[in-house]
Order: structure tokens, then sequence, then C-alpha cells
């Protein structure tokens, strides 16, 4: 299974309804602290990380917070050198830079990225093999010539990109498998809003994210009549996922045919039958 550790800051200029600096960072794409420029604290937003703290580091918070709020005064400063950069003068600008590495618990294979992006297009990027910055636009070259001199720090992204960053991945992995590596089943309904809507199979609270859910008539896996839907995340660190299925055209008695079905790793098939059905009509 490949798990990820992925960190992403955004810097904005001209935004009032949005906080001029937001920090978040996620394990296997599960949010696990929050940080803005309004409250100026981190937020941990999973029970294992308020014990890991409280347990392993005491220290998590203020360090971290002091980190972050370095960045944030680095970042304000790099928008105002980008739009200058960019003959920019008002408007609305964005500043983001994501980061963070993956390990596979199979192969034990590692990667990492490191990625600027300046108002939703990249702009530099750091290519781990040859550990040379990749200047996406014109206006990143100046940046790019002067980090590629830069080969110490470089190595030592590379080395925290490739180690470091994934034994803290490790570290937050072991201390809560119960919660990180844990299977939560899925409870699932079959939705339908009117005699002529399609009919929902509604999967919900499951953990991780890989599931895989579709409709079946006798027996057989249905393409047709079906949209599937995106997974999206539940707040308490679960997932979601709605798979529609089109019956307009099918007659009511009919219908015991059809069954939804979820799969999930480490837990049996679960097949809902379409006489199951909860109606707002």
């Amino acid at each position: 299974v490949l798990h990820s550790l992925h960190y992403f800051y955004t810097a904005s200029s001209g935004l009032t309804a949005f906080p001029e600096f937001v920090d978040v960072a996620m394990v296997d794409g599960v949010q696990f602290y929050y940080y803005d420029s309004n409250t100026q604290r981190i937020v941990l937003k999973q029970d294992w990380m308020e014990q890991y703290t409280i347990r392993e580091d005491p220290n998590y918070l203020e360090r971290n917070t002091g980190i972050i709020q370095g960045n944030q005064q680095r970042f304000k400063a790099n928008i105002g050198i980008l739009k200058q950069r960019f003959n920019q003068t008002g408007g609305t600008h964005l500043y983001q830079w994501m980061y963070g590495c993956e390990w596979d618990d199979e192969d034990d294979s590692t990667d990492g990225y490191h990625q600027h992006g300046y108002d939703g297009e990249d702009f530099l990027s750091l290519d781990l093999k040859t550990l040379t910055w990749v200047a996406a636009v014109q206006e990143a070259c100046t940046t790019k010539r002067r980090w590629d001199e830069n080969r110490a720090q470089n190595q030592y992204l590379k080395n925290y990109y490739t180690k470091e960053c994934v034994g803290w991945l490790k570290k937050y992995l072991a201390y809560r498998k119960s919660t990180l590596q844990r299977t939560e089943r899925p409870r699932v309904s079959l939705l339908q809003r009117s005699p002529s809507s399609p009919v929902v199979c509604h999967a919900t609270g499951f953990y991780p994210d890989r599931v895989v859910v579709f409709w079946r008539r006798d027996g057989q896996e249905l393409h047709e009549q079906v949209d599937p839907g995106e997974v999206l995340p539940n707040h308490d660190g679960t997932f979601q996922v709605s798979v529609d299925l089109d019956l307009t055209a099918v007659p009511q008695e009919d219908w015991g045919r059809y069954e939804c079905v979820v799969q999930l790793k480490g837990i049996e098939d679960i097949s809902t039958p379409l006489d199951l059905i909860r109606t707002n009509w």
C-alpha cells in the first residue's frame, strides 16, 4: 500500500474573505493539522496526533508554530517579489508551496516532491534525481539559477524527502496504526429523491478511501445507466461516495434484478438489493 505525507502552504494577497496564509498537513489523504494567519496557531485535527504530541513530542506545537510563522513572513515577501517579476500591481494573487513524500510498505520504495506555484500555474519544482530546479515559466529562471548553485541545500532537500520525511510518515503510521491503517466498514443505503430520479447507492463512513462501488443486474456488473461519483472526505476522517443508477427505462417489477455492491479490502463484499430503498417522495 502506498502511504503519503503531504504539506500544502498557500499565501494570498487581495483576498479579504480568505486568510493571508494557510498551512495544511495530511497523512494518507486525511488532514491532521491546520494553521492560518488569522489564528496564528496550529489546530490538530486528529485524536492520534494530539496523543502523539502529548506523549512523544510535547514541544511539537511550539516548534512547528515558529517554523510556520517564519514561512508566513517569507511567503508574504515572495508574493511581493513575484508581483514585480510578473509586472503586476493590484489584483488577487496566490502563491503555493506543496511538498511531501510517499512510501510503499510492500517494496519499501520512496518518492518525494517539492513544487512552487503562482496564480494557479506551475512556477518552480525540484528534480530529486538530478538535484536541479525546473523553471516552468520564464519568470522563475532567476530563482532557478540561484537555487541550482546552492548544492548543499539541494542535497539536504534530497535527504529530507527520501529519509527524514519518510521517517516522519512511518512514525505517524506506527504511532496510531489502529487509527490510520484501520478498516472502517461502510454504511450503505439506496436513496431516490423522486420517482423519475436516479437511484443513488450511497456508501459512507468507510476507511481507507480505496473503495469500489458498482451496480449489478442478474449478477453482471453494469456500465451503462451508471454515473460513478468521486470519493469525498467526511469531517471525521472517513470517506463517502455515491453511484447513481438510471432506472427510467426499467419497469418496477424488474428492480429486484438490481443490486449495489461495495468492495473494501479486508471486509466481505456488501451487497444491497434494490428493494431496500429509502425515498423522500
